[in-house]
């Protein structure tokens, strides 16, 4: 079950609209909405998507997809930090997205049929997720030009980013492939809120492929930076929205990488 919890409007809920009018003018749905591909939409899809919208608050570590999930979705982050994830046989995971606010999941659903998630999806920090109308979407994409070019767009983004990722990981730097290792390591053993890796500092150079030395001046200078706290009983990651910045710097869009 998604450790997820609906906030507002609910089935037959006759105030709803009106609860759920503040959505179309202002605020952090608004701002998500700017961010995204979805601000080219028309005003009048706009409010008609908004209107059967739900905003699911998700607590840090909760799951918002688990990978196999086979429904249709499209959802616009609001506020807080996910991870996209996959798994190996193992249970070995590696992270294949950070997903900021303005970040679009579950556009290739509305069109890739049989539809399998290939991946899970967890909230790194607590987060606020709109839920808009798969099946809504996809049909007025149908009829919509300017619809299904921001869709496209956002497709593009995503193989476009794909892409990049590839030199990404094998030219990173010792403090981006450290920030990431971190985040990794962190996100796959967390419980609630804090995010605390156990760790040597040997151990997360081998890991990086570096050395001891380079590796513990990029860790005391994401210290100095108030994002990481280093002590005997592990490292803490106290800033990691900052952290998935310096593991993926953002060249455009709002997404580190994409999926």
């Amino acid at each position: 079950m998604d450790d997820t919890r609906p906030i507002g409007r609910s089935e037959g809920d006759a105030a709803g609209a009106t609860r759920w009018s503040r959505f179309a003018g202002s605020g952090p749905v608004e701002a998500a909405f700017e961010r995204s591909h979805l601000s080219s939409l028309p005003e009048p899809v706009r409010e008609n998507l908004l209107a059967t919208a739900n905003l699911l608050q998700l607590p840090a570590g909760g799951r918002l997809h688990r990978e196999g999930d086979a429904v249709a979705h499209l959802q616009l982050m609001v506020s807080g930090l996910l991870r996209v994830y996959v798994t190996a046989l193992d249970g070995r995971t590696l992270t294949v997205r950070y997903c900021r606010p303005g970040s679009i999941l579950g556009a290739v659903s509305l069109f890739s049929s049989p539809f399998s998630m290939p991946a899970s999806v967890q909230a790194v920090t607590d987060a606020e997720v709109l839920s808009l109308s798969a099946a809504a979407m996809r049909e007025v994409a149908d009829r919509d030009v300017a619809v299904a070019r921001a869709l496209i767009d956002e497709l593009s983004d995503r193989v476009m980013s794909f892409i990049a990722e590839i030199p990404g990981n094998a030219f990173a730097t010792v403090r981006q492939r450290v920030a990431r290792h971190l985040l990794d390591l962190a996100t796959t053993t967390q419980r609630g809120a804090e995010l605390r890796v156990t760790i040597s500092q040997q151990a997360l150079a081998d890991s990086v492929g570096s050395v001891r030395e380079v590796v513990v001046r990029a860790l005391r200078e994401l210290r100095d930076a108030g994002i990481v706290e280093t002590g005997s009983e592990g490292i803490v990651l106290l800033d990691p929205v900052q952290l998935s910045t310096e593991a993926y710097p953002v060249t455009r869009g709002t997404d580190v990488p994409s999926h």
